[in-house]
């Protein structure tokens, strides 16, 4: 009893000093996102549909509100994939040899999906969403005349989750390496996963069938695609299961 409470402690001595690390390259990369953040909104604020938009501050706050948004962002696509690895190191000591090196693929893989998802939520259903808005505005006989704040905002709101819905199939191969999931239950739960897949993409884009779809199939595309990963990855648990198993019968054999 006394050694399995020591054990604990161990394990929990061992995770708060991984994630004071997570914290501390949170903090290091805010700074560089700081100095970032100034040169990608000159970017943004040269490139459609922003540059034909005017821009106002509504608030002393706005400027500086939305730059730390920003910093944040940045921040947050350094410090995601060393998450990932403190995450791996932590569990690595529960793992075969060969789990070790499958999991040790997320980390690269993680940020490369979530750049593919902020690449898609900003080119597509971003640009998407401000076009159907402007639109109905227009229809309506309003002037547009937005705040830097609501204007950025609104981008957040629908880039931030696309992104790391993307995520998808690292949270599913993961959990699959762990034994949590295994790809006969993400088949069983296909239509719930559909639905709120649905439910999600219609929260964040424009309320025309249009742009629910378009927002929608990717994210069930994606999920399919989760589910392939897992398959494979749960073929190769059972091939080791099986070898591991005529080898134990052959050593007792003998």
């Amino acid at each position: 009893m006394e050694q399995e409470s020591m054990a604990l402690v161990d394990h929990l001595t061992e995770l708060r000093k991984r994630i004071i690390w997570v914290m501390l390259v949170l903090v290091i990369s805010l700074i560089g996102g700081l100095i970032a953040a100034t040169y990608v909104l000159d970017y943004l604020k040269s490139v459609p549909p922003a540059n034909t938009i005017p821009w106002h501050a509504f608030s002393l706050w706005d400027g500086i509100r939305i730059y730390m948004q920003f910093a944040f962002v940045l921040s947050l696509v350094v410090t995601l994939p060393f998450t990932m690895y403190q995450l791996w190191a932590f569990i690595k000591p529960g793992l075969k040899e060969h789990e070790q090196k499958a999991a040790l693929r997320f980390v690269p893989f993680s940020l490369l999906l979530f750049v593919v998802g902020l690449a898609f939520a900003y080119g597509v259903v971003f640009k998407m969403a401000v076009y159907f808005t402007s639109k109905v505005n227009k229809s309506m006989g309003l002037t547009e005349t937005y705040g830097i704040s609501q204007y950025f905002s609104f981008m957040f709101n629908i880039v931030i989750p696309v992104a790391l819905l993307f995520e998808l199939p690292i949270l599913v191969m993961f959990l699959t390496q762990l034994r949590i999931l295994n790809p006969g239950r993400l088949r069983k739960m296909r239509r719930v996963a559909y639905l709120i897949l649905v439910i999600v993409g219609t929260m964040i884009t424009p309320p025309d069938f249009i742009s629910d779809l378009l927002v929608a199939v990717p994210l069930i595309l994606l999920y399919e695609f989760s589910v392939l990963l897992s398959a494979r990855i749960y073929r190769k648990q059972l091939q080791k299961d099986q070898q591991w198993e005529e080898e134990f019968y052959a050593k007792e054999a003998r």
